[in-house]
């Protein structure tokens, strides 16, 4: 077992998740090591909330530490996440709306946001994938619809490892350079989120606007 200072006083850091779930999250990595990153990534990219902006992170600090190695981290947080992803991109190929219906409340997904996403997907296709992917506020969300909409697995899962890959490179780098300050990684995330969203959304405009010319 991995012995972690996580903080000195009775409560966590001020974050955007519960006391519980960042202790869950911790303990992940704490008792299971590269597995515990991998089950909770796999988790994350199923639509169960273990949060990436922290479980990363950690993982990264923990290579500076040389508990971890850096490089077997970032692939092992991929792997993860194309795994939760066709998790989810299947249960929605399977049972479509109806796992929202039943389910939506659990997965904490709103009719409204799918048929967004949909529209989204069938507009810009494997573009929106691979931009969701980096993209916070999306990132777990898209293997829905790419599920529902029957998108080529082959495609997919491609698109998933070349999204996946640089932000978990991104976090687990972050983790390793703040040292005992990883803690804060998830509270300057929530801060970046729509610099970032605003950063892809000019990439997509430009991206689209390429296209067209070339067609034209």
């Amino acid at each position: 077992m991995i012995s972690i200072q996580i903080f000195t006083s009775t409560e966590p850091p001020s974050l955007g998740i519960t006391r519980n779930l960042f202790l869950v999250a911790v303990g992940f990595v704490e008792e299971l090591g590269y597995l515990g990153v991998f089950i909770s990534m796999t988790l994350e990219s199923a639509l169960i909330p273990i949060p990436s902006e922290i479980v990363v992170p950690l993982a990264g600090y923990l290579s500076y530490e040389d508990v971890f190695n850096f490089w077997l981290i970032v692939l092992t947080a991929t792997g993860a996440n194309l795994l939760g992803s066709l998790i989810l991109y299947l249960l929605g190929a399977r049972y479509g709306r109806r796992l929202l219906e039943r389910y939506g409340w659990l997965l904490h997904v709103r009719e409204s946001d799918l048929e967004r996403a949909e529209k989204w997907l069938a507009k810009y296709g494997a573009v929106f994938i691979l931009i969701g992917r980096m993209t916070p506020a999306l990132r777990t969300v898209v293997s829905l619809p790419a599920g529902i909409g029957r998108m080529d697995v082959g495609v997919f899962s491609i698109l998933t490892l070349i999204g996946s890959l640089p932000w978990n490179l991104a976090l687990a780098y972050a983790g390793f350079i703040l040292g005992q300050n990883w803690i804060i990684v998830e509270e300057l995330l929530g801060k970046v989120d729509l610099i970032v969203a605003a950063a892809l959304l000019l990439l997509l405009i430009y991206f689209l606007w390429v296209r067209r010319v070339i067609e034209s």
